[in-house]
């Protein structure tokens, strides 16, 4: 799973400081070259105002968790208020024509929350850590992600998961969903997950035994090509990265707030 933290991502939040966050400085103060530029917002009040954002604390176990009265909490809690009303009509108006609606989840940040690995890698991605922080199967939930997905098996909408871990952490995947109260379609038939190994003939175009090629576009909106041609017309399709979204085969598409890393 390729990540860009915090140490990278500067690049990508100057664009925030055109936006009037960070300060602007001269390239060369009193020299021939007098144009401002836009310096890179400073990684450590960004860190802090990541920790704001999430309401960041650490539990008696020293576990970092976001707070549930928190801007993030806050911003979750108006997605998913959109999209149960999203659902429900969805739901009624394909049911009314005898059609199959179902809803994607990305999983990482979407419905399990990384923070607490986030914090202690202090936003550097690295794979061995990474793969047994997911090993340990013990992320605590995305605000609202369970009931959102029990309302909308309510409603009569099919359930699918379209994760970027690997098919070698399916086991830990699962169990950890079960966990949070998330345990509706974590069969192989709906929960997606890359198999470099051994990849499906409808990722033929950029996967083969021999090589994984797929960019998360490729991979995310080839596995909803595919599952819409299993007779689903997919509603709403939810991820905490743009990456998550691209592509198409998805009514409508929600972005769940995640400021720690990107995916590309």
């Amino acid at each position: 799973m390729r990540k860009r933290h915090l140490a990278a991502a500067t690049a990508t939040v100057a664009s925030l400081v055109l936006a009037g966050i960070g300060t602007a400085g001269s390239a060369d103060a009193g020299g021939t070259n007098d144009k401002a530029t836009a310096e890179p917002h400073n990684i450590g009040l960004l860190t802090q105002e990541i920790d704001s954002y999430y309401g960041a604390k650490q539990d008696a176990d020293g576990v970092w968790q976001a707070s549930p009265d928190s801007p993030y909490a806050q911003d979750l809690a108006r997605i998913e208020k959109g999209a149960k009303r999203q659902i429900a009509a969805a739901a009624r108006q394909h049911h009314a024509k005898g059609d199959k609606p179902a809803i994607v989840f990305d999983i990482d940040d979407t419905l399990l929350l990384s923070l607490d690995y986030e914090k202690k890698t202090n936003y550097v991605y690295n794979d061995a850590s990474w793969k047994s922080y997911v090993g340990k199967a013990d992320r605590p939930a995305v605000f609202g992600t369970p009931a959102l997905i029990r309302y909308a098996e309510s409603k009569g909408v099919e359930v699918f998961y379209n994760s970027g871990l690997g098919e070698t952490q399916r086991s830990a995947a699962v169990e950890n969903l079960k966990k949070v109260g998330i345990d509706v379609n974590l069969d192989a038939d709906h929960v997606f997950l890359k198999d470099k190994a051994d990849p499906p003939a409808y990722l033929a175009d950029c996967a083969t035994a021999a090589a994984w090629n797929c960019t998360t576009v490729q991979y995310k909106s080839g596995t909803r090509k595919h599952i819409e041609s299993r007779g689903y017309d997919i509603v709403g399709n939810f991820g905490d990265q743009h990456s998550d979204l691209e592509g198409g085969y998805a009514d409508k598409t929600y972005k769940l707030p995640n400021p720690t890393y990107y995916v590309d």
